[in-house]
């Protein structure tokens, strides 16, 4: 029996080391690390929207202008420097001095201005007309447009019509 016993120690023994070979050493362990970086370029960008320009109804006898307003407004990234022109529009024989709105050959003359006094004539900056300036800001920026059509002008009667481009360059 006594060889028996000695087999089963040396069973034993070869069982514990092989367990504590097969168990991970404790506080052994190791980490590696390293840095990377993150970029993006952002660019800058602008919109522009534009409400209508609505003059309703025009009586030429009325001795006074008929005066509208609209919205033109921009929304351009942050400290973006930008010029917001309107072109002549659609009009046939039309400048940006002086638009036309048409209903069919008939034309009805009106302008655009920068100023509740209508002095200065907002166009592209030719014809002695200027552009609306700004710097961006990251939200909607509102520039009013001020309508006016003069009096006396004796059209034809019905509805007249005209397409303005505005264009922001920034």
């Amino acid at each position: 029996m006594r060889g028996f016993t000695q087999y089963k120690s040396r069973l034993l023994g070869v069982a514990c080391a092989t367990v504590m070979l097969a168990t991970p050493a404790i506080g052994i362990a190791a980490t590696a690390t390293t840095t990377f970086q993150v970029t993006a370029t952002v660019l800058s960008v602008c919109t522009v929207s534009a409400t209508n320009l609505a003059f309703g109804n025009y009586d030429a006898s009325s001795g006074t202008p008929n005066d509208a307003s609209s919205a033109v407004t921009t929304t351009c990234s942050n400290s973006t420097a930008y010029t917001v022109a309107l072109n002549a529009g659609t009009g046939s024989g039309a400048t940006v001095a002086v638009r036309r709105m048409t209903n069919g050959a008939n034309t009805l003359d009106y302008s655009m201005y920068t100023t509740a006094g209508r002095t200065t004539v907002w166009g592209d900056g030719t014809l002695s007309t200027v552009t609306q300036a700004g710097t961006g800001n990251g939200a909607g920026q509102a520039l009013t447009v001020f309508g006016r059509i003069p009096t006396g002008q004796y059209v034809t009667a019905g509805s007249y019509t005209d397409t303005v481009t505005a264009t922001v360059t920034y």
